[in-house]
């Protein structure tokens, strides 16, 4: 089962494991729980459990019988490193990521610690990407672990931001996402903590892509930064 995205820097999601618990001042307000919650209501059988951690084994193979490539979003409703996912588990989803070629996966967690532990002993093919969330300085050090990791294309989910990050480690990453918080209770973020973290992307080299600038109607405030969008995506292969 896939599902067409509404989130800007991918085109499908794909979800072998829902629900999640939460580890950090990013997941207090979580868009991932509210919609659990939503589904559960509407009697979804998936989330009967609502934000309870659930695998869904018969998903695993799901994008083996896609035959379109497609810029896929792992897990967006849960985190594939949590500990209620078994390494077996883990595995399995890289081991279909590995035979599906034609896609590419976003893969994006938390759970650094986790991630780093398992790294050396995951298959990490050109098509899978891996990120981690850093809503601010508290859990800058996700970066140092994600960069330990084998992959051709590392990440950074800097959403919802939540306060400065203005030192970091972008040298072994390629790509930076940020955006501010949405929704009811949303948090506000400063325009200075944005415009920081653009200018240390185009000092790196990294791409640099804008999401959001949040707030409870994010529609109304959009997602423009210094009159234009920000949309880039990482370099693969060989680049103009």
């Amino acid at each position: 089962m896939a599902t067409i995205s509404t989130i800007e820097w991918t085109e499908m999601t794909w979800n072998p494991v829902t629900g999640c618990i939460k580890i950090s001042q990013g997941c207090k307000h979580c868009y991932a729980e509210r919609m659990a919650k939503r589904l559960k209501a509407m009697g979804a059988a998936r989330y009967r459990d609502g934000f309870r951690p659930t695998l869904h084994t018969d998903l695993i193979d799901a994008p083996r019988k896609w035959k379109r490539p497609r810029l896929i979003f792992v897990n967006s409703m849960s985190d594939l490193f949590q500990e209620a996912v078994p390494d077996d588990f883990i595995r399995r989803v890289f081991e279909t990521m590995g035979d599906c070629p034609q896609h590419t996966f976003q893969i994006l967690t938390k759970r650094s610690d986790r991630l780093r532990q398992l790294g050396a002993s995951l298959p990490w093919p050109s098509n899978v990407w891996m990120g981690v969330s850093v809503e601010d300085a508290r859990v800058i050090d996700r970066i140092a672990d994600l960069a330990a990791v084998p992959a051709q294309v590392r990440f950074l989910s800097c959403e919802p931001l939540i306060g400065p990050l203005d030192n970091l480690m972008l040298d072994r990453i390629q790509w930076v996402i940020v955006g501010g918080e949405s929704g009811p209770r949303a948090r506000p973020m400063e325009a200075a903590w944005v415009e920081s973290i653009q200018r240390q992307c185009a000092q790196a080299g990294a791409a640099f892509f804008f999401k959001q600038w949040g707030g409870v109607r994010k529609k109304s405030t959009g997602r423009e930064l210094h009159g234009r969008t920000y949309d880039e995506m990482p370099c693969v292969g060989t680049c103009a």
